[in-house]
Parts: structure tokens; sequence; C-alpha cells
């Protein structure tokens, strides 16, 4: 199944899509590869989707990539005595720890960490924003605040702290249990993590997957922000989260933070997925809005490796039109005439090593010859990555002997990954990328392709081999 767009989509499973007739029809829609979102999944539906998005990829003989989205801590209040209480800007709420039944004075806070961190003068956001407190004194028992703005308060809304570093880690007991669940299943090619703060949040993870999968971690806080070339040094990918990094910073501030990290992960070769809210009003609407069209529009411009589908394609009305809406428009942005020189203008000089200066040659040779695709064989996927990273005009097939490669590969930018085993010499490494050039589509007999590989053959990591073929009538390299 070839792809006419570069940029890959990421559409989230769930109660309108959870069929494995549905997930077949998200793909060949234009899904690449899909999430799991474990707020809402059981161990048991986790392993059933995975089940049914294998047996969609033997169908259709393409690797699709999985990616498994923990929860995160979920910063709740307690309940209300009459499930709900109405306040005044400019009257004093309390948030404690009390497990009494709230009123408009006062509510339980079953944080003891929020508690204990936040300092007065910081903000507390309530109900994704719509609650604005401020807290005037802390005692790590209590937060005495001031409603700054916004009238109503309910059971269990979410609280959100865009000033307080929390003293906690990003992986909650759900959280440990969920990952324990993934990583039994050994078919979980990406771990999404939620509320990444610091760097030291990824060592658990890291720690206990060792390298089963990649990391993806998710920015939504102001704190990550901070420190984010550290955290994108220690992640495998990253997820620019609008939502709630739309709730914890000024909503004017998200697009251009969205442009910052997509530039500072494409420097550092790492993937990077644009996520929340991308066609919204198509959850219950069959066409989008022209500003939902422009929104992805621009993420496709900006060079992000993936564009995501949350409730559009998890619970809407009309997922797999959402999905083929989102392939349209990336299809048809990549072929918009300012698209090269957009691209090329944000790209970075190669770092020293030998697989960014062979990719650099790759993509200079292909795009002056005009040559049909570069094909790179990758074993770890590391050059992979460092042919996406150049973000060339010329198609990428990245060719790998093992799966599991091939599928966490799914998620990056231009790639068009196989599975074929590794080649047994110079001669069939080159007849064997000839051959699946023109299988796939991409080349036929008369073109040429460029070829990276390293020599001694498959070696991992020892990328340091350029060659031009020329595609024979038979499909083979030719003299």
């Amino acid at each position: 199944m070839k792809r006419n767009r570069k940029v890959k989509i990421l559409a989230t499973l769930g109660p309108a899509s959870s069929e494995e007739a549905m997930i077949q029809k998200l793909h060949e829609a234009g899904a690449d590869l899909f999430r799991i979102n474990m707020s809402h999944a059981s161990h048991d539906m986790m392993r059933t989707l995975i089940k049914r998005i294998r047996n969609v990829e033997a169908r259709c003989g393409r690797p699709i990539g999985i990616l498994a989205d923990l929860q995160g801590p979920k910063l709740r209040v307690g309940k209300f005595v009459d499930g709900k209480a109405d306040l005044v800007a400019g009257q004093t709420f309390t948030l404690d720890n009390n497990e009494a039944p709230g009123d408009n004075a006062r509510v339980f806070l079953p944080h003891p960490e929020i508690l204990e961190s936040v300092k007065a003068g910081h903000r507390l956001l309530i109900d994704d924003g719509k609650l604005h407190l401020r807290a005037e004194k802390c005692d790590g028992k209590s937060i005495v605040c001031t409603v700054v703005s916004g009238t109503k308060i309910s059971d269990r809304k979410g609280v959100s702290l865009p000033d307080t570093l929390l003293a906690v880690g990003a992986l909650t007991e759900k959280d440990r249990a969920d990952l324990d669940a993934v990583l039994e299943t050994d078919d979980v090619d990406w771990v999404a993590l939620s509320f990444i703060q610091r760097p030291e949040d990824l060592s658990e993870v890291r720690k206990v997957s060792r390298g089963r999968v990649g990391l993806m971690s998710k920015i939504e806080k102001p704190q990550a922000i901070e420190r984010i070339d550290e955290i994108i040094e220690l992640s495998d990918a990253l997820m620019v989260a609008r939502g709630d990094l739309g709730v914890e910073m000024p909503l004017e501030s998200v697009p251009g933070l969205q442009k910052q990290l997509i530039r500072a992960c494409r420097r550092a070769g790492k993937p990077v997925v644009v996520a929340t809210q991308m066609l919204e009003s198509m959850i219950s609407a069959p066409v989008p809005t022209r500003a939902e069209v422009s929104d992805v529009a621009t993420a496709v411009f900006e060079g992000a490796d993936a564009i995501m589908l949350s409730a559009e394609s998890a619970s809407g009305d009309y997922p797999v039109e959402s999905v083929a809406t989102m392939a349209s428009i990336a299809s048809k942005i990549e072929t918009d005439l300012h698209y090269p020189g957009i691209i090329y203008a944000q790209r970075t000089p190669p770092e020293a090593t030998g697989a960014d200066a062979i990719s650099l040659a790759a993509h200079q040779i292909a795009e002056t010859l005009k040559l049909s695709a570069i094909v790179c064989y990758t074993s770890s996927g590391t050059t992979g990555l460092r042919a996406a990273r150049e973000r060339p005009q010329v198609p990428i097939l990245a060719l790998s002997p093992v799966i599991q490669t091939a599928r966490r590969l799914a998620v990056v930018w231009g790639l068009h990954c196989v599975v074929t085993s590794d080649a047994t010499d110079l001669d069939d490494m080159v007849n064997r990328a000839c051959r699946i050039v023109v299988d796939e589509g991409f080349g036929k007999p008369g073109d040429r392709v460029i070829i990276s590989a390293g020599v001694p053959l498959g070696t991992p990591g020892a990328t340091n081999m350029l060659r031009i073929a020329y595609i024979g009538s038979d499909g083979l390299s030719g003299v």
C-alpha cells in the first residue's frame, strides 16, 4: 500500500473504531499507526485491539505501528454536597485534606503532593481553566485561594498547576500496571508518557522497558518546555499535546511552541507528533471547518512527522471520513509550490557522523540526478531516522529485516517501510533494493535509485556506503 504523502497519520481507537473491519477501513483511508488510550482501555481490550491491528497488518502487508498512551497523573478535586458549587470572583475558596464533601467555601483535594508543593501566588486552574484560582496561603495541609475568574465547580473536575513543579514522578500505580501489561504483549511499538515535567520522569520507563518500546514524551506542561532539550535527548519521540498545553499556558503561545518543538525534534532527528483537536468538528460533522484545515496544513508545512486524530476517530460519527480528510489535506499541502522551500528553509546542518554525512549526500545526489527513490537498509532504525531528518522530496524506502523496527518507523516522516531479509552480498543488496522499488510502485525499469547501507552487511549503525543503481528491464539492477 503506497502512500502519496510524507507525513504520517496516527488514529486513536475507541468505541467507534474498535472492530477489526473498521480498523482496516481506517488503515486503508490513510492511518499509518494506531493509538490505544490507556485512560479508557482495559488490559483485555488493549490485547484485543492489538490482535485486530496485527490481523489487519497481515492482510494489508504493511507494517503498522501501535502506540499505547499511558494516562499519567490525573489530578482532580473531590466531591460536593450538591454535586457542584457556585462561586464569585474575589471570594476565598480552600482546597484541603478534609475528606468531607465540599461546598462553596472549600473542597477536598485528594493529592497531598499538591498541598505540599503549591506556593503563594501560584495559579490553580480547574476544569480545563474554566475556574482560575490564585493561592494565597499554603501550610501543606490546605491551600487558601482567591477566585480570580469563573463561577462554577463540580465533582471530580481536573486540576492544572502551570506554576508548580510537583514532587512526584510521571508514572502512577495505574501507569505501572498498564506498562507491565503493554510489555507483556511484546507487540506494542511506542509508549506515550503523559505530563512529563523533567528528564528524570523518563528514567523509570527506560529502566522497565529496556528498549522494547520507543518512548514518546507528551509535552503538555510549562515545566517540560523549560528543559525541553534534555527531554528530547532522552526521548525517542515527542508529542505536542496541545490540549493540556493550552490549559496550562496561554492559548496564544501554543502555535509558537508547536513550531519550536517541531524544529527542535527535527534538529535532533527525533519523530514529533502534533495532536489534539486537529479536526474536532468532524466528531459530529462530515466536513471540517476551514480553520481546522489550516491547522492541519500548518503542521504539515512545518515538517511534523505525524498528525493525530483523537475523538474524531475514537468516538466520532465519521472516523473513516476524518482519516481520509486528514490524508487529503496532507497530500495537497505536500504538492503545494511553497512546500519544498518551506521544508528546506527549516533544515539544520548534519551532525558530524557517518550516518548524517551519508544521508545528506544521498539527499543531494537523489535530487540533483532526479532519482526515483532513496533506499536505506536499516536494522535498528537509526539510518532511517537520519535519512528522514533530511526531509528529501524523493521517496525514502526503509528496508529492514526486523519487523519491530519497521513498525516503529511507521511514525517517521517520509519512510515507506518494507520488511525484507538481510542481503547476502553487495549484488544481492542492490538487486533486492531495485526489485522492491519496482514492486512497491516507486520506480520502473529504466529509473535510477540510490542505496545506502553499511559494510560489512548486517552491522547495526555502520552506514558507510552509497550506491547509485539502474533498474534493468527485469526489475533488478542493470549494467
